[in-house]
């Protein structure tokens, strides 16, 4: 044994490290050579019986399902109307909001804060402090955008008189809603309220989106996948990076809006905003990957996650095989950059509907196919790669349409195994916006969250107790007759 050791001693020691990056660097530091291997601790441990379910021949064919019905899903935007006009449930006194369940008691500053906006807008109230009385009455009822089949960035919120995309899917028979892209900075989505933001809206409501809507339809329907693909290989991931996407849909909208029938000022204006914006296209990517994901809901022995959204309070999940229950936990505050003047202190914790791009294949989960995502969310290119590379995991397959110039030409990691993730411990990464905490600033920067761990385990826990029992018949079924 001393041989042996006193062996070791005289060459530079070779170390495989296994989980804490800590104890790696305390090795570098003294000269050895360490091979980094990344492991995350399951986050839960399942009893004996559910291991079955990891393996469940059934759960795997139902989920091959489900990602199918989502990779196929053909979302095509066809037009615009007001939304009580079209969202089914909702009524004068409806607004719609992003993430799970919540009331004003509960609500975050930036959701509060796009709640009062829509009062303001609505011509509910004349005052902010109006609106707060409102608001606190319960006189407006608050519901998930995703129990609408909607969608909506940070904030998300939909009030009646606001104009929505509708976008079908050409593979099916689902729909989708989402509202109107702002900019950045003091918007409504983000919490702001003030004057100019309530101005903009109505111009939005006035000139943009019945253009937009007459344009729609003189083009018989413009191809969001298509779009999305297209962007993918451009640099975009299509959640917090869209130069390419809105320059495609703008090459798409802008020769059938020329023709439209309105003053040709109202037309420049049009093309001016949209060229401005190049997040314009984020509600339209979200309204996509809306589609998608609804078209893998309700696959039964499913374990495929098909909602991950956040209201700046909670965040939730839903998965295909467990209906339209919600698993919630608390938001993280994303990690990341932030504009001149702010700094992590004034965060609010992660808020939007707009995690359905990562739940589709694309976000976050394509980040590797967009370097340049850095420059506003922090860290480096190949951080962007890692990511990607990890959500290949947690995921059921590649997807046949979205990939990555960057990675071969791979498709996208598609389709979030609810098992995989208690089984690994790696959670899905999300990029995200920074909303201040408080109502009324709007967006002070924009960087990288993972969503807590309490949502997957607590919708694990009753996915064994939906279908564990039906493992437990198909094994019996199977046994021989003695």
């Amino acid at each position: 044994m001393g041989e042996r050791v006193r062996e070791l001693l005289q060459h530079r020691p070779r170390v495989v490290n296994v989980g804490l990056e800590l104890f790696a660097q305390a090795i570098r530091q003294q000269g050895g050579e360490v091979q980094a291997v990344e492991w995350h601790p399951p986050l839960v441990e399942p009893n004996p019986e559910a291991l079955a379910l990891f393996n469940d021949p059934a759960v795997e064919a139902a989920n091959r399902e489900a990602v199918s019905r989502m990779m196929r899903a053909q979302p095509v935007v066809v037009g615009v109307a007001r939304a009580r006009d079209v969202i089914p449930g909702m009524t004068e006194r409806t607004f719609l909001h992003a993430g799970p369940p919540i009331d004003w008691e509960h609500a975050s500053g930036p959701l509060r804060g796009a709640l009062i906006g829509a009062t303001l807008l609505e011509g509910l109230a004349s005052t902010p402090e109006e609106a707060v009385r409102i608001l606190e009455s319960g006189e407006i009822e608050l519901a998930p955008n995703h129990e609408h089949q909607a969608v909506g960035p940070m904030a998300g919120v939909i009030s009646p008189s606001m104009p929505v995309y509708i976008a079908e899917n050409a593979a099916g028979p689902n729909r989708a809603f989402t509202n109107f892209n702002e900019g950045i900075g003091r918007v409504m989505r983000m919490g702001a309220y003030a004057p100019e933001v309530i101005e903009r809206l109505r111009w939005i409501g006035a000139v943009l989106a019945p253009l937009v809507g007459q344009a729609l339809a003189r083009s018989g329907g413009i191809d969001l996948r298509a779009i999305i693909a297209q962007a993918l290989q451009m640099g975009d991931e299509c959640h917090n990076r869209n130069k390419a996407a809105t320059s495609l849909f703008y090459r798409a909208l802008a020769p059938h809006l020329v023709e439209c029938e309105a003053p040709s000022s109202d037309i420049a204006q049009v093309l001016r905003f949209i060229d401005s914006n190049d997040h314009f296209f984020v509600n339209l990517a979200m309204v996509a990957a809306k589609v998608m994901a609804d078209a893998a809901h309700g696959v039964k022995g499913s374990s495929l996650v098909t909602t991950l959204s956040r209201n700046g309070t909670e965040f939730g999940i839903r998965v295909s095989g467990l209906g339209d229950r919600w698993f919630t936990g608390p938001a993280n505050v994303p990690r990341g950059l932030y504009f001149p003047g702010f700094g992590p202190e004034d965060a609010n914790p992660d808020i939007g509907d707009s995690t359905i791009t990562e739940t589709a294949g694309f976000g976050g989960f394509a980040l590797a196919g967009a370097p340049a995502i850095v420059q506003f969310i922090g860290g480096s290119p190949s951080d962007a790669m890692r990511a990607t590379l990890e959500m290949y995991e947690i995921t059921v397959a590649e997807h046949e349409l979205f990939r990555l110039p960057v990675l071969e030409f791979r498709g996208t990691p598609v389709g979030i195994d609810l098992r995989a993730v208690v089984r690994t411990g790696i959670l899905p990464v999300i990029d995200t916006g920074i909303a201040h905490r408080e109502p009324g600033i709007g967006q002070v920067g924009a960087g990288i969250v993972r969503p807590p761990a309490s949502c997957f385990t607590g919708a694990y826990r009753a996915f064994e107790r939906a279908y564990l029992g039906q493992e437990r018949r198909r094994r019996a079924e199977e046994e021989p007759v003695v």
